[in-house]
């Protein structure tokens, strides 16, 4: 089997590539230096530089003005959906930590956002369940804790209205997912692809953004 083009991302490509993306404006910046100084031993769970500019360009693109998030974090890949969200669109956002998410509401008070966004913080599953049950949600985004992804998409596939889309970080989870032995959350993310590629519901397609991303519109 052929693989890709074979162009190596090399990190100057990876330079060249973010040079021509739209820059991360001053408060995402911000934000991203703030969370790799003072939690180092966690940064890797905010999203790759790249995927807040992309996040923004499929929010402008579905013309998105419901959003739901699956984890939070400190909060880059919010603010970047939140800022492409037309004035009157809201964006709800789940997360258990309030450390974490300390940080988020800072940037989104300093890019002037905040309006836009309601964080809870509990269970994510519970949250998605006492969302109304019908259709509503135009674009979703699933970023949290692996073992839970199934459950996760089971909740949010009948919220979303006909044509929305779901977007899941982490469907790679480090390489792993290739391991025949995978066990943990790389063997929870290959019984959540193994899912997602069974679901007649949806339409979607797997990309070798970042750790993966799987993007996926509901029929």
């Amino acid at each position: 089997m052929a693989k890709g083009n074979g162009t190596p991302l090399t990190d100057e490509l990876y330079a060249y590539m973010l040079g021509h993306n739209p820059p991360l404006d001053p408060v995402q910046r911000m934000l991203v230096e703030v969370t790799h100084t003072r939690l180092p031993l966690v940064a890797g769970k905010q999203v790759a530089e790249e995927q807040g500019p992309l996040l923004a360009f499929l929010v402008r693109l579905t013309g998105a003005r419901r959003i739901v998030e699956i984890g939070t974090f400190t909060g880059l890949s919010a603010l970047s959906m939140a800022q492409a969200l037309p004035s009157d669109g809201t964006l709800l956002t789940c997360d258990v930590s309030e450390e974490w998410t300390g940080y988020a509401r800072e940037a989104w008070e300093k890019a002037g956002v905040a309006d836009r966004i309601e964080l809870r913080i509990a269970p994510a599953l519970r949250t998605l369940q006492e969302l109304p049950a019908e259709p509503h949600i135009d674009l979703a985004f699933i970023d949290a804790d692996k073992d839970n992804y199934v459950a996760y998409w089971d909740e949010l596939v009948p919220r979303m209205r006909p044509g929305g889309l779901l977007v899941v970080d982490n469907v790679f989870y480090h390489g792993e997912v290739t391991d025949p032995d995978a066990s943990g959350m790389a063997a929870a993310i290959k019984d959540f692809n193994a899912r997602v590629k069974a679901d007649d519901r949806v339409d979607s397609v797997m990309l070798s953004v970042a750790d993966g991303l799987t993007l996926a519109r509901r029929r």
